[in-house]
């Protein structure tokens, strides 16, 4: 039986493709912006390009679950793709940025997960997937907001 699941959270951002790029690729930045999360670079430079290797950390305190991901797939300002390589989080991550026009974009978080404990993981997600996708919704409600401040401001 296949564990992997996807999930799909888009976000409208009033600021141009570029803007909204560097703020979702500023990966120990996200940590403003994503709930209950740090994120570090731990190879290839400041981890904007393919090959560049990330460590995150959600939780609260001194609980929490490591993530590590390595950049697979690098195509700025449009589309990277993380591959998780931790011992709880598998699968891939998948950043897309799409114009909506010149000051306006959609970026779209997919997590393609192989869930972890078989089936009994399979058979949690439908209760974990909603708690899931709003904490996602709030992260990236707060992304857009963080954005487009900054891109008001010339930053």
């Amino acid at each position: 039986m296949n564990n992997r699941v996807e999930l799909t959270v888009p976000v409208d951002v009033n600021a141009p493709v570029e803007a909204v790029w560097r703020t979702i690729t500023d990966w120990p930045g996200q940590g403003d912006w994503m709930l209950g999360t740090r994120v570090e670079v731990v190879g290839g430079g400041d981890g904007r390009e393919l090959g560049a290797s990330l460590r995150a950390v959600t939780g609260i305190g001194p609980l929490g679950v490591t993530d590590t991901m390595d950049i697979v797939e690098w195509d700025p300002p449009k589309r990277c793709v993380v591959r998780h390589t931790g011992k709880v989080v598998k699968g891939d991550g998948v950043f897309e940025v799409v114009e909506l026009g010149p000051e306006r974009a959609r970026f779209l978080w997919t997590e393609l997960l192989d869930l972890p404990l078989g089936p009994l993981g399979r058979a949690g997600w439908p209760l974990v997937r909603p708690a899931f996708r709003a904490g996602v919704e709030m992260s990236l409600r707060k992304m857009a907001r963080q954005c487009e401040q900054e891109y008001r401001r010339g930053a």
